[in-house]
């Protein structure tokens, strides 16, 4: 005679603490469980809501400058601070957890328009509008806190004066090497007084520099004549140039896939590229209202944020289409800086009202330490959500974000704008002759040419 025993260990009923809830066995086999799927679409639409309940991301407001804050950068080695410059020249620390000045770092007599740290964390280096280039050493301010520091100011380690005004500098990854922008493009040795190098293509200014975070000797500029032209340290001129319709503002290197980088336009959009095929974009990325004026990617290279002469702040998937987020507030005005923490966590804006604002980068994300079971709890709410997000009730709670009123009637100007330039250009291919209109792909259209 056969006996059938049920098995089961005591660990799978054996509770951790007395105060958790005591373990329920549950079989998952698909016949016993028919209302499977309608419970979980209940529990995404139940997820959705409560997700935008607890969307609270914007967490505090730095305030100090007296004027705009122009650009910032960020310690690789350091998780708690970030630099900011100003306007009117002023340079400093915060400490974002006390959300407080750490030290000045006077001596610029115009605006501060670069800031960029070392690989190591050791070194500062700014350059603005007074033709100057300063090397700050960065103190180390972990052991002390910002209310005995905040009245601190460093004194730069070297200065080096130029013929022309600077409008960006970026540090090379791994070596004493970093490369500023103006009227040319000049690299320089931290033991150098005067450039090592200098590269040129044009008459006309450059905006922004940006090295490659895995190829050390490549790097991307911007110019104001409307291209983005990448260049090698190894050769002697520049490597390729591609010319757009309008003007780049800014650029970010995604640090997963260093052959990809975004740019953001003035043309209110962003363009993901491949550093190695740049006749067309990979992806552009639409819902800016106003010029873009500042990108950075995410340290895990899934997602990028961008700041826009609009007043807000949006958060994009690295190739999705349009935002996921919108952040903004009533008081914020036009965005010229935006910068992720070295964790990813966080989102630092700077704007035209004097202010920098630290933002979670998820918004309903709850801050603190997760016991295990709530964090495991969050994953399958989060991995409902993404398997039922195609179903329209769903999709229309998660798509859903509040904008102020002048960006939203913006945005509906700027819709019927596309559709009516979209139904001229079907009209007049639809009376011409055949083949004398060619169709030109989306994604080509907002490029001239390219040149090597």
């Amino acid at each position: 005679m056969k006996v059938k025993v049920i098995s089961r260990s005591t660990d799978e009923f054996t509770r951790e603490r007395s105060q958790d809830l005591q373990k329920v066995f549950r079989n998952y086999d698909p016949n016993i469980r028919s209302q499977e799927r309608a419970v979980e679409y209940t529990r995404a639409l139940k997820a959705a809501k409560l997700e935008k309940i607890f969307a609270r991301p914007f967490i505090g407001a730095m305030d100090g400058h007296i004027d705009a804050v122009s650009c910032m950068a960020k310690n690789p080695n350091h998780l708690n601070g970030i630099f900011s410059g100003s306007v009117d020249g002023d340079i400093r620390l915060w400490s974002l957890t006390s959300r407080k000045t750490v030290c000045h770092f006077p001596g610029h007599q115009g605006n501060v328009r670069g800031l960029s740290v070392s690989t190591d964390g050791e070194t500062l280096v700014s350059c603005g509008t007074d033709s100057t280039v300063r090397l700050w050493t960065v103190p180390d301010y972990r052991n002390k806190s910002a209310g005995e520091s905040a009245g601190n100011a460093v004194a730069p380690i070297a200065v080096y004066v130029w013929k022309h005004a600077f409008w960006d500098v970026d540090h090379q990854w791994g070596q004493n090497i970093f490369a500023t922008v103006g009227a040319q493009v000049d690299i320089w040795d931290h033991d150098r007084s005067e450039p090592v190098n200098t590269f040129k293509w044009g008459n006309d200014t450059f905006i922004s520099v940006r090295f490659n975070p895995g190829e050390p000797d490549l790097f991307a500029t911007t110019s104001s004549d409307r291209s983005i032209i990448l260049y090698d340290l190894r050769m002697s001129s520049p490597a390729r140039k591609l010319i757009m319709k309008t003007r780049c503002n800014s650029l970010s290197w995604n640090p997963m896939e260093p052959m990809n980088f975004t740019a953001a336009n003035e043309d209110t959009n962003c363009y993901s590229y491949d550093a190695r095929k740049m006749d067309e974009p990979k992806c552009v990325h639409a819902d800016h209202v106003s010029a873009v004026m500042d990108i950075d990617y995410s340290p895990t290279g899934r997602e990028f944020v961008t700041g826009s002469y609009d007043r807000t702040v949006r958060i994009f998937n690295y190739n999705g289409d349009h935002s996921k987020e919108i952040y903004h507030t009533k008081r914020m005005q036009r965005v010229f800086c935006v910068k992720y923490t070295c964790d990813g966590s966080y989102v630092i804006s700077g704007s035209d009202d004097t202010n920098l604002r630290l933002w979670k980068a998820k918004a309903s994300e709850q801050l603190g330490i997760l016991l295990p079971r709530e964090r495991r709890k969050q994953e399958y709410l989060d991995a409902v959500k993404d398997r039922y997000k195609h179903l329209p009730e769903v999709r229309r709670i998660v798509r859903h974000r509040h904008l102020p009123k002048p960006i939203y009637k913006a945005a509906n100007l700027r819709r019927t704008m596309i559709g009516a330039e979209r139904k001229k250009d079907q009209r007049r291919r639809a009376h011409s002759a055949p083949g004398s209109m060619p169709v030109q792909p989306f994604r080509k259209r907002r490029i001239i040419k390219e040149e090597e």
